[in-house]
């Protein structure tokens, strides 16, 4: 079996993200999660998965902070899996995912999809500027090196056809990237 390689110690935060939570029966965990599932055996009946797969999948994710550990039942010792914080906030990751997943991978239409509680609406999941409302796909935005960015990211990215190499506006390392 080949060694998986960690990403953990990239510079890039797309790599350093995949390396936390982009093996698949992660990512399925956390979408069960984010419905409600927080049991071994509820995990388990959803995903069709090996307890081995799964006791190790979810030590990861409680290891790396998506996932707390707490008990629930004293006699037999039980576990539940609770969302934290730092997994609430992969939530419209994963919304944006399915949608990416409906529009380009159902051609038979969608098996899930996102509905409003309120009205019963189906909604259109999009990542949208939170300063602007305007949707990040729209063409006026691209990739910049941020002010940690290593020398080699910044050289990468100045010659990138999709990366501007500019600073980004209102940054505070903006004069240190003016000054590249």
């Amino acid at each position: 079996m080949v060694a998986r390689t960690s990403f953990e110690t990239r510079p890039c935060p797309i790599a350093r993200s995949l390396d936390e939570v982009g093996e698949w029966w992660s990512i399925l965990l956390l979408r069960d999660a984010f419905q409600g599932l927080t049991r071994f055996d509820q995990f388990q009946k959803s995903l069709d998965i090996a307890p081995n797969i799964l006791t190790r999948r979810l030590n990861s994710l409680v290891e790396r902070g998506l996932f707390e550990k707490r008990a629930y039942c004293e006699r037999p010792l039980r576990h539940e899996y609770v969302l934290t914080a730092k997994a609430r906030d992969f939530r419209p990751v994963l919304l944006t995912l399915l949608a990416w997943g409906n529009r380009h991978l159902a051609p038979e239409g969608p098996s899930l999809v996102v509905v409003d509680t309120a009205d019963g609406r189906w909604a259109d999941p999009v990542l949208v500027d939170r300063e602007t409302g305007r949707e990040l796909d729209s063409g006026g935005f691209t990739l910049a090196t941020g002010p940690k960015a290593s020398d080699r990211m910044r050289q990468r990215y100045r010659f990138s056809s999709g990366g501007s190499g500019l600073p980004l506006v209102g940054n505070s390392g903006q004069e240190e990237a003016k000054n590249r």
